[in-house]
This record gives C-alpha cells, structure tokens and sequence, in this order.
C-alpha cells in the first residue's frame, strides 16, 4: 500500500486548498479512504471519510460544511476540497485507507502527510 498525499501549503484565514492523495497497491474501489489531522501539540483527529463507490461521505463537526471529500476511482485519488479555511486548521493532513468498504472505519495504512498552514 502507498498513499501519498501532495496540495499542503500556507494559506491566508478564509482561503481554499485541494489536498490530493495518490493511492497504489491494493484495489482502490474496495475500500472507504479517508483524512486525518493532527495539529502541533495534539493528537490525531479523524476529518472525513468516503465509501469506495463515493456516495457517501462523512465529516467531523468542526469542518462539516468547509470541506468537501471525493474519490476519483478513474485514477485511484482521493481528494480534499477545503474552504473558508481557519487558523485552527493548521495541521499535517494525512490520507488514510480504511479497513473495510465505509466511510467511518478504522484505518489500516496512513499516508506520510502533507502541510497545511493558516495564518496571515
């Protein structure tokens, strides 16, 4: 399995960022996939998930109605469209591949992350 995630950059509050995850090694439709943060001093927080076929996703809370998660199957990516971006989302973000066919699973591999700063 490898995951690589690219898009991280540093952004002004209020601003947009697309993460994008590259994924190979396994069958990429099989399984839900997913984005996980953890900001400087914390821990990892579980952001969102999408089942294989991409009809349903799920958000956490804190980012519900910003980010936007999608999977282009064509080409074994996963997305991360984020928007109305804000200091608090400053973070490392990880792809994750999830442990089986769902949108909320546990997830068996992380990808190496890709950065991504809010600040003015």
């Amino acid at each position: 399995v490898q995951l690589v995630e690219s898009g991280g950059a540093l952004v002004q509050p209020g601003g947009s960022l697309r993460l994008s995850c590259a994924a190979s090694g396994f069958s990429f439709t099989s399984y839900g996939m997913g984005w996980v943060r953890q900001a400087p001093g914390k821990g990892l927080e579980w952001v969102s998930g999408i089942n294989g076929d991409g009809r349903i996703t799920r958000y956490a809370g804190s980012v519900q109605g910003r980010f936007t998660i999608s999977r282009d199957n064509a080409i074994n990516t996963l997305h991360l469209q984020m928007n109305s971006l804000k200091p608090e989302d400053t973070a490392m973000y990880y792809c994750v591949k999830f442990r089986s066919n769902t949108a909320t699973s546990s997830y068996s591999s992380r990808g190496q992350g890709t950065q991504v700063t809010v600040s003015s």
